[in-house]
């Protein structure tokens, strides 16, 4: 989103995370402007159980973990490299004077905020009214309006484990639902992948 000349020129470095490193805590004070190189990253938010609810999923180009940076407040979620991820890392005041110098990079966040707040409203409402196919749908459709390149199949980017945080379901329910859709051909599985045809 931000290019790489204007990251270094504002202060940006670029920092290599291994799979499964955390990249911040929930509850961390926010110290920079992240925007991922390669690799993925969630964000999550865990109870004392260990139960994870995937709060986002985000991918090569994408930044992540931007609300702290606009209203002061620790991060109300943690990152985790889900493969490994290289991102660049630009602090929190290179940050607000980039966008202070280049006001269409403002309004591209707003865009991606308003994005952001649509499919969290979403998941809320998927969570209290829906049943699980619905909710599994749902999360599926948005990954493909999100990502795909084109029109046509889409092997969706997650695992079955994921897609359950994503959508706050048991993995077991998941897997029953997955299978179901698959006989009802709303879906296919190839191999441990789902695709929307």
């Amino acid at each position: 989103m931000i290019g790489e000349a204007l990251l270094v020129q504002y202060g940006a470095k670029k920092t290599l995370f291994a799979k499964g490193r955390s990249l911040f805590f929930e509850g961390d004070e926010c110290l920079y402007f992240h925007q991922l190189i390669s690799g993925v990253v969630k964000m999550v938010s865990t109870t004392q159980d260990g139960k994870e609810f995937i709060q986002g999923v985000f991918y090569s180009g994408d930044s992540f973990g931007e609300p702290p940076l606009f209203d002061g407040r620790p991060y109300p979620a943690g990152a985790v490299a889900v493969e490994e991820a290289e991102i660049w890392r630009l602090p929190k005041a290179g940050f607000f004077e980039l966008l202070q110098q280049h006001f269409d990079l403002h309004v591209q966040f707003d865009r991606i905020l308003c994005e952001r707040l649509r499919f969290k409203n979403m998941i809320l409402a998927e969570i209290s009214f829906h049943e699980p196919e619905h909710r599994i749908a749902s999360v599926i459709t948005y990954l493909k309006k999100k990502l795909a390149k084109k029109p046509g199949p889409f092997t969706v980017p997650v695992t079955r484990q994921q897609l359950a945080d994503m959508s706050g379901l048991r993995v077991e329910t998941v897997i029953r639902t997955v299978k179901k859709m698959e006989a009802d051909g709303k879906l296919k599985l190839i191999g441990h992948k789902i695709c929307l045809p």
